[in-house]
């Protein structure tokens, strides 16, 4: 399968439809159909069918999906079936949070690096975290063969944070800074605007 060839926004639906498969696991369900896990995620049933089916058969007419194989086939498609070491760059608030949020690590991610540029952050520590010097980011990222970083700079920075990033080795880049960023192509970019949500959520307001 050319994951190329792929949608993007077939791919976006993978991690739903995976959480959905952990959490029927989690209660001791082995099978499901896919009008169950239509009612579990709010997608047509029709829909995950076809999404599913873009990968191979995953289940056999009148008994559904095994839950286990399903949600195993699916972190293998979505590469979760190892650990992916993660650096923060920015120890705000968020920075902070992230860095310490423990539900990264059940869906394949640990955090392992935390870095600014405040000589007043610098040093201290956030959790199990010391704050890293980001003077020392590109060096200490590439070392450590880091791909995934979360990245938690105002604005102004964040476009040559990126490419400090892009130094380093990094190939995906998950971007809380309210600003689109300028990368190669061959880097993979995911923004998250809550303030954008949010716009978009009050368009069905009445």
């Amino acid at each position: 399968m050319n994951a190329d060839k792929v949608p993007d926004i077939i791919i976006g639906r993978l991690p739903v439809y995976l959480r959905a498969l952990q959490r029927m696991a989690e209660k001791g369900m082995s099978t499901t159909s896919s009008q169950e896990l239509s009612a579990h995620v709010g997608i047509s049933a029709a829909q995950i069918r076809k999404d599913i089916s873009q990968f191979g058969e995953f289940g056999k007419q009148g008994t559904g999906y095994s839950i286990l194989f399903l949600a195993d086939r699916l972190r293998e498609i979505l590469k979760v079936n190892r650990m992916w070491d993660v650096a923060v760059v920015g120890a705000g608030e968020l920075g902070h949070a992230l860095s310490r949020y423990q539900g990264f690590t059940d869906r394949g991610f640990c955090v392992v690096m935390l870095f600014d540029n405040d000589p007043f952050k610098i040093g201290r520590n956030v959790g199990e975290f010391v704050v890293e010097d980001s003077a020392n980011m590109v060096e200490r990222i590439r070392g450590a063969n880091i791909k995934i970083v979360m990245l938690t700079v105002p604005a102004a920075a964040a476009q040559a944070v990126a490419d400090k990033l892009i130094q380093a080795g990094v190939k995906a880049i998950l971007n809380y800074a309210p600003i689109s960023l300028n990368v190669p192509d061959t880097i993979h970019v995911q923004h998250i605007d809550p303030a954008i949500h949010l716009q978009r959520m009050t368009y069905y307001l009445t």
